[in-house]
């Protein structure tokens, strides 16, 4: 069970238009997460997936200084060998979210700091990357003798140009927010005072759009990666039913005949 103290390290709450904020806040380790942080992320992400409210979730780290720079060094999980943590790997990846495949909504992640390590797993399990111009990116397992097991290694290499991505998995090394932007995986930089406003723009075109299309998007790209575009094409995904069947469909196009904003009934 969760005791309080550890519920307050992990932020969470949903506003009146279903953006969700989840904040990993221990900025006393530069919001490293431990056993039982872990624990919490995945409730978190459990609670959103059964939540038809929530349309979309902004994940970034308390503090100044780090959006997560990872596993917690100082928890017990260091006493673990190499094999026993691979042994016991989270399907769902780094905080539950880096290698999630149900989670059908957009996570926009909101870099205000270091991403490292699993932060960096996280961030390449977000779908938009908005980050503060003093960030730094990394997959620094090897520089302390381990590895980006929790799909850091393999999203990666998916994410950018094969040897952009290895310039950072063979190194170890930080990478400053305006070389990722160049790589691809950082979607706007801006300075640490923008960083809010930059990610609310970034959420008015979310919610801009069907939350019912919105799912459906989001389930056909990460249930069908694995698939040739002739074989997702033909999935017939619950989402993507539930959008070409919506209330959603028809005000859409209600809306664009009476040259109106649409009022998304979400359903």
């Amino acid at each position: 069970m969760t005791d309080d103290t550890q519920a307050d390290e992990v932020r969470f709450d949903v506003d009146d238009r279903g953006v969700a904020t989840v904040i990993i806040d221990r900025p006393r380790v530069l919001n490293a997460v431990d056993r039982a942080t872990h624990d919490r992320l995945n409730e978190i992400w459990a609670t959103i997936e059964a939540d038809d409210r929530v349309r979309l979730v902004v994940v970034t780290g308390g503090g100044e200084k780090a959006f997560c720079v990872g596993a917690d060094m100082s928890a017990d999980a260091v006493d673990k060998t190499g094999l026993q943590y691979w042994a016991e790997l989270d399907p769902n990846g780094f905080g539950g979210l880096s290698l999630r495949t149900t989670l059908d909504v957009p996570v926009i992640a909101k870099v205000n700091g270091y991403a490292l390590g699993g932060g960096m797993e996280i961030v390449l399990g977000a779908d938009i990357v908005v980050a503060a111009d003093r960030a730094q990116f990394g997959l620094t397992e090897p520089r302390v003798g381990r590895l980006a097991l929790d799909g850091g290694i393999h999203q990666l290499v998916r994410r950018v140009p094969y040897t952009q991505a290895m310039s950072l998995l063979l190194t170890g090394r930080k990478a400053p927010a305006e070389e990722m932007q160049g790589m691809g995986l950082v979607n706007e930089v801006v300075t640490a005072g923008e960083l809010d406003e930059a990610v609310e723009r970034w959420i008015e075109q979310i919610l801009a759009c069907a939350p019912t299309s919105v799912r459906a998007v989001k389930q056909m790209v990460s249930r069908t990666a694995h698939l040739t575009a002739h074989e997702a094409r033909a999935m017939r995904l619950p989402a993507l039913v539930d959008a070409l069947d919506s209330e959603d469909s028809a005000e859409g196009v209600a809306a664009f005949q009476q040259k109106r904003k649409p009022i998304w009934p979400g359903k």
